[in-house]
C-alpha cells in the first residue's frame, strides 16, 4: 500500500466543514505531541512497570528512535509495524514513527506470528518495531545513539496510524486514520470524559496497539497533555498495586476486566471514571463498579471502523450507549436500503463523523462496509430512544438461527447478567442436527448454575430464547486485544460434552 496516495472515502467538502466547526486541530500526531512538551517539559506522561517519564524524556526517546528510523531508510509514508508490550517504549514507536513522517501499525503481542505476517505484508510495511522478533528492529537497537534528526511535518488530513479490528473477519481489518480523526474525533471522545478542571491521568488496561488503545498515545497525551498509566500485562492483582501507585483517575478497558477487579479489594479513591469499552456492559455490572469504586461508570460503544457513542458523565444509569456525539461521529439506525428506520426501529448501525477512518487498506473491505457518501456500515443492530440514547442490541453476524427463529445473543446476555449467580456471560451458538442451531450460555458464576434454573430466571424471554447448554469456566479466555475470545469460546463450546 502507498499511503502518499491514499483516497480518502469521506467527501472532502465534510472534512473542510468540520475543520471550520472547529473539530480538528490542524496538526500532526508528532508536532501536537511537541506542543505538550514545550508547555509542561517536567509533566509526568508515562507511568509504567519501570517508573515515571517526563513529557521531555519521553520526547528525547521519540526523537532517538525517529532518528534511527531514517537511518534504516523510513521515509513519509511508509508503513511501520509495531508489536510491544504496554509501556514506555510502545509509546515512544508511536511518536517515533510521526516523527519520520510514517504510518504506525500497532498491533498486540500474542497476535499468531501466521497473523502477525499477515498484517505486515498486507500493509505493505517496511519494517517491524518488536523484541524477540526475527528480522525485526529492536528497540535496543533503535535507542542507540544517533546523529541530528529534524522531525518531519505531515498533512494533518494525511494518513497516520492503521488501527486493526479485532472483529469477525476471516483476516483482521486494517483501518487507517488521518492525524485530524485522530486528535480531533477521538480526541473529543475523550475530552467528555473529563470532568470540569480536572486532569486525566489514563490507565489502559488494554493494549495501546488495540483500537481501544489507540486513545493513549494520540488522545491522552498529543491531544489532552494527560499522563498515561500502563502495564506489560493485566492481572488484577497488579492492576490494583499500579492504581494504589499512579493515582489514575480513569480506567479503561473491557467489561471482563472489570468484573475480575470488584474482587480485589485496594485503594480506588484517585478513579474518578470507569470507561468499559470492547463489550456491551450490562447494568447490573455497571451498578456493582460504581459502588466499588465509588466512580462514574460510563458505557462506550465503538470499535476501529469509526464508530463511538457513549453515555455522559451526568446521564442516568440505563442509559444504553449514550447519545451520539457530532463532534465525535453522526449515528444513524438504516434498514437495508440504508433508510433510517423510525425511532424504536431496529435497523443497521451506521457512522460518519469528524473521526471517521480514510479508509480500509483492503479494497473490498472498502466495496463492502464504505457508502459512497462517507458512511461506515458497521454490521451492528441498533435501535434510538424517543429521548435520543442508542441502544445496540446485536451484531447480523452473531444471530443464532434455531430453526428457523434468530436469536440475539446479545439480548439473552443481557438478561443473564442480572443473574446474582453470573459474573460473567457470553453466548454462542453450537450446531445442532435437528434444529441447526442451538444457544449455549458460556458462564463465570459464584455458585452452581443448571439449565432449568436459568430458564426460570428467564421468564420474561421467549421460551426459544432460552440457552439449552450450558459451559461454566473459572475465567473467559481473552484474545490479545483484551476482548472475550468469541472464537475460543465457540470451540470450548463445541467440544464439551452435553
Amino acid at each position: 500500500m502507498t499511503t502518499t496516495t491514499v483516497h480518502d472515502l469521506v467527501p472532502a467538502a465534510l472534512r473542510h466543514e468540520w475543520a471550520e466547526q472547529g473539530h480538528y486541530p490542524d496538526r500532526d500526531l508528532y508536532d501536537l505531541f511537541a506542543v505538550r512538551v514545550f508547555l509542561d517539559p517536567l509533566r509526568t506522561a508515562v507511568i509504567d512497570d519501570d517508573g515515571e517519564l517526563t513529557y521531555v524524556q519521553l520526547n528525547e526517546l521519540a526523537l532517538r528512535m525517529a532518528a534511527n528510523l531514517a537511518a534504516r531508510g523510513v521515509r513519509s509514508g511508509d508503513v511501520v509495524a509495531v508489536q510491544l508490550p504496554n509501556g514506555r517504549y510502545a509509546v515512544a514507536a508511536d511518536l517515533a514513527v510521526a516523527a519520520a513522517g510514517g504510518v504506525v501499525l500497532p498491533f498486540p503481542v500474542g497476535r499468531g506470528e501466521h497473523e502477525a505476517r499477515s498484517l505486515v505484508t498486507r500493509s505493505g510495511a517496511v519494517g517491524l518495531i518488536a523484541d524477540d522478533v526475527e528480522e525485526a528492529w529492536s528497540t535496543a537497537e533503535l535507542l542507540a545513539p544517533a546523529g541530528e534528526f529534524e522531525p518531519h511535518r505531515s498533512d494533518p488530513n494525511g494518513p497516520a496510524r492503521i488501527l486493526v479490528s479485532s472483529g469477525s473477519e476471516a483476516e483482521p481489518k486494517m483501518v487507517l486514520y488521518s492525524h485530524n480523526a485522530l486528535l480531533g474525533g477521538r480526541g473529543a471522545f475523550v475530552g467528555r470524559l473529563i470532568p470540569p478542571g480536572e486532569e486525566l491521568r489514563a490507565l489502559f488496561l488494554v493494549p495501546l496497539a488495540s483500537s481501544f488503545g489507540s486513545n493513549g498515545t494520540t488522545v491522552t497525551l498529543a491531544r489532552h497533555g494527560g499522563t498515561l498509566v500502563l502495564q506489560g500485562k493485566f492481572s488484577p492483582e497488579s492492576t490494583v498495586d499500579l492504581i494504589r501507585r499512579a493515582k489514575p483517575t480513569h480506567l479503561f478497558g473491557v467489561p471482563t476486566m472489570f468484573k475480575m477487579l470488584l474482587s480485589q479489594p485496594g485503594d480506588y479513591s484517585s478513579i474518578r471514571v470507569i470507561a468499559p469499552g470492547g463489550a456491551q456492559l450490562d447494568e447490573a455490572t455497571a451498578q456493582a463498579c460504581r459502588e466499588f469504586f465509588d466512580a462514574i461508570v460510563v458505557n462506550v460503544y465503538g470499535s476501529a471502523d469509526g464508530v463511538n457513542c457513549h453515555t455522559a458523565l451526568d446521564d442516568p444509569p440505563c442509559s444504553g450507549a449514550g447519545r451520539p456525539n457530532p463532534a465525535v461521529a453522526e449515528i444513524l439506525v438504516v434498514d437495508d436500503a440504508l433508510q433510517p428506520v423510525p425511532t424504536g426501529g431496529v435497523g443497521e448501525i451506521i457512522a460518519r463523523g469528524p473521526m471517521s477512518p480514510l479508509r480500509y487498506v483492503d479494497d473490498d473491505l472498502n466495496a463492502r462496509y464504505r457508502t459512497e457518501d462517507g458512511w461506515v456500515r458497521t454490521g451492528d443492530l441498533g435501535v434510538f430512544d424517543a429521548d435520543g440514547y442508542l441502544s445496540v442490541v446485536g451484531r447480523r453476524k452473531d444471530i443464532v438461527i434455531r430453526g428457523g427463529a434468530n436469536i440475539s445473543p446479545a439480548e439473552v446476555e443481557q438478561a443473564l447478567a442480572a443473574h446474582p449467580a453470573i459474573r460473567d456471560v457470553a453466548c454462542v451458538g453450537v450446531p445442532d442436527e435437528l434444529m441447526g442451531e442451538r444457544l449455549c450460555a458460556c458462564l463465570v458464576v459464584t455458585e452452581p448454575v443448571t439449565v432449568a434454573g436459568l430458564g426460570e430466571f428467564l421468564h420474561g424471554l421467549a421460551r426459544y430464547k432460552h440457552p439449552e447448554h450450558l459451559l461454566v469456566l473459572p475465567e473467559f479466555p481473552l484474545n490479545p486485544a483484551g476482548k472475550v475470545d468469541r472464537d475460543a469460546l465457540r470451540v470450548l463450546a463445541r467440544r464439551a460434552p452435553r
